[in-house]
């Protein structure tokens, strides 16, 4: 695009005023280039367009001289002092308009992020207080699994001392003697021949016989277990129904009580004819009695009071016979009264059968 030809002198006067190279041109260009006031005049009647800086495509050759710089008036001086002025503010609204528009956007940002962090506190609240909600339900859970342990051991030590809980409800109401029956008969059936008292009087014998030595009857009866629970998993698999009786593992866990062995034996291992292996054959799998070995082995890891109250069962079974049959107390009679071995008998029973 060609420049206009305008005066030199008079754009050189508006430039020192403070107006652009292009302004100052176009003004002069338009006020007819011969007074500096008139090109003022039109900067400020037309300071709002918005192709004031553009210049028109052809030139203009205008070659009019211009006054003295120095003769001109104060109100043209006037008018360039309110025109950089006004410039002047519009800049300072545009950069004030810029800031709020800034500030704006900043506290937007911040309201944001407060959002997303008030976001992650309510999730991490509502992870916690369910993480707190399974922990109680799990600690519901192991008590109610203890409750129900202790219930079971309870019944077991009644089980070993022959007292069912009728029995235990006979003593505590002495007037009805006549109605009872001795201990011996109080029983469902004579268990004593029955393999799984023969189970359990082989785990509490090994137990008896090494009482200085938990850690090792322990690993045996754990030993067991595995044996005894891989064959009632596992009838069809041949490998564990059979045992090397020189294996150094079976050996030093297993194979030097003799309590153990005999423990196998009764659940069904054979020995060899060479008596190398212990074997159980397929058709002497016997899935319940397995079952029941595999509780009473889980019992006796599991409680430390296995087997030690079954040497009370023939005190128990005297006390019983003297309470329900006053009359066999009668040899006794130059020892101690009636009502003291009533009292006797009594406190020995309900101690066996306090909780542990």
């Amino acid at each position: 695009m060609a420049f206009p030809e305008v005066n030199k002198d008079l754009l050189r006067e508006l430039q020192a005023m403070g107006f652009s190279e292009d302004r100052a041109a176009k003004a002069l260009q338009h006020s007819g280039n011969s007074l500096i006031e008139a090109a003022i005049d039109w900067i400020i009647d037309h300071q709002n367009d918005e192709d004031i800086d553009e210049m028109p495509l052809a030139p203009l050759d205008i070659n009019i001289e211009a006054p003295d710089p120095s003769q001109m008036s104060d109100r043209v001086k006037l008018k360039a002092q309110q025109l950089r002025e006004q410039a002047r503010r519009k800049k300072e609204e545009e950069e004030k308009k810029l800031e709020r528009n800034r500030e704006k956007e900043r506290i937007r940002a911040d309201k944001d992020l407060m959002e997303t962090k008030r976001i992650a506190e309510e999730n991490e609240r509502k992870r916690y207080i369910a993480q707190r909600k399974a922990e109680k339900e799990e600690e519901r859970r192991a008590r109610e699994r203890i409750r129900q342990k202790l219930e079971q051991d309870k019944a077991e030590r009644r089980g070993i001392l022959g007292i069912s809980r009728e029995v235990k409800g006979a003593t505590s109401s002495l007037p009805e003697r006549k109605n009872l029956v001795p201990i011996e008969s109080a029983t469902l059936s004579d268990k004593s021949s029955t393999k799984l008292d023969l189970l359990r009087e082989c785990l509490i014998s090994l137990k008896r016989r090494n009482m200085g030595n938990d850690a090792q009857v322990k690993r045996a009866f754990q030993t067991l277990l595995i044996y005894v629970t891989n064959v009632a998993n596992y009838p069809e698999e041949g490998k564990f129904r059979k045992i090397r009786l020189s294996n150094p593992p079976f050996q030093s866990r297993v194979g030097n009580f003799r309590e153990g062995v005999k423990f196998l034996e009764l659940c069904g291992f054979q020995r060899d004819g060479g008596g190398e292996f212990l074997y159980l054959p397929r058709d002497k799998v016997d899935m319940a009695l397995l079952k029941e070995a595999c509780n009473l082995l889980h019992s006796a890891i599991t409680n430390s009071f296995f087997g030690l109250l079954s040497s009370f069962k023939p005190m128990l079974s005297s006390l019983y016979k003297i309470l329900v049959f006053p009359q066999a107390a009668t040899s006794h009679s130059h020892l101690m009264s009636r009502e003291a071995l009533e009292y006797n008998a009594k406190q020995g029973i309900r101690s066996c059968l306090l909780e542990t």
